[in-house]
């Protein structure tokens, strides 16, 4: 006898600089709906850019950033979430929520990727120093007077990764119960938990595993272009139709966004004290299963309610 999934319910409102969770209230599903979920700068235009590719049969000049907002970005204008009722074909969007802000269809496909922090840490520090001056602007202009300004603040990873640690992710929203969220539900039947490391270390098994999970038959003729588009030298040559805005609120345009794609840049920096202490924290945080997969990848297949 099929089991009862226990669906989330949405339990908060998550209200910051960055976010306003209120708008997955009003969100119309499709039965087909696809919403590829991460942590900020954990991989997600690069998962975006996998399911165009798949969807689109590897064709180029895909404007991922066009088709695939960010739905509960807080600049975002209301007309770009009002046009998604108006695509035709298969949608997928983006979402940084964690799952108890997040209203959770069980008609759609969810993609969860997850990635250390420290990395996320590194690479956020390049996208938040390179920034636009028009960036800072947008993201300032309309918060709660008494809120601190968001600042573009030292050239320094290192000075970045150690307030982002001791201030529970500043300036973004909390991490460890960002990945805790995903993590509670990795057996749903409709998520898929995948992780940055994996993706890098075997990118052609990592598109299928998405394929499949899609219900998106391969075209083997299109398949070395799949590949080729899924790569990080081809996403930054044409990063004006992949990154957020074509990249236009970063210095250097899209290639500035789409930066290395690399991990680990973190390990000749921190010190063995505070590589010592993230380690402590995240295994506090998360427990030692969640916090050894974060770190090194490699889920093992977990059972699916069925």
């Amino acid at each position: 006898m099929p089991k009862v999934v226990a669906w989330p319910i949405k339990t908060t409102e998550l209200h910051t600089r960055q976010l306003n969770s209120a708008r997955w209230n009003a969100f119309n599903f499709r039965s087909d709906d696809i919403i590829v979920a991460t942590y900020a700068k954990s991989g997600t235009t690069w998962t975006q850019q996998i399911v165009s590719q798949l969807l689109y049969r590897g064709a180029e000049g895909i404007n991922v950033s066009r088709l695939s907002p960010w739905v509960e970005q807080r600049i975002l204008p209301d007309a770009a979430i009002a046009a998604l009722d108006l695509q035709v074909g298969r949608r997928f969007v983006k979402t940084h929520l964690p799952v108890d802000a997040l209203v959770y269809s069980p008609k759609a496909k969810y993609i969860y990727v997850g990635r250390d922090g420290r990395d996320v840490a590194w690479s956020f520090h390049n996208h938040q120093f390179n920034a636009t001056d028009e960036l800072f602007q947008r993201y300032n202009a309309g918060m709660p007077e008494g809120t601190p300004i968001w600042e573009r603040g030292s050239d320094d990873p290192h000075e970045f990764y150690r307030r982002w640690f001791d201030e529970d992710s500043y300036p973004l929203w909390p991490f460890w119960h960002y990945v805790r969220s995903w993590w509670a539900i990795r057996g749903l039947p409709n998520l898929l938990v995948l992780h940055y490391s994996d993706m890098k270390a075997d990118l052609e098994g990592s598109i299928r595993k998405v394929a499949t999970f899609l219900d998106i038959e391969i075209d083997e003729a299109k398949w070395p272009g799949i590949v080729e588009h899924c790569s990080f030298d081809y996403m930054k040559r044409n990063a004006s139709e992949i990154a957020p805005l074509g990249g236009a609120l970063w210095k250097g345009g899209g290639q500035t966004f789409i930066n290395k794609g690399t991990n680990g840049r973190w390990r000749d920096v921190l010190s063995a004290d505070e590589i010592a202490a993230y380690d402590l924290k995240a295994a506090a945080e998360l427990g030692p299963e969640c916090s050894n997969w974060l770190a090194f990848g490699s889920l093992r297949d977990v059972p699916r309610v069925t």
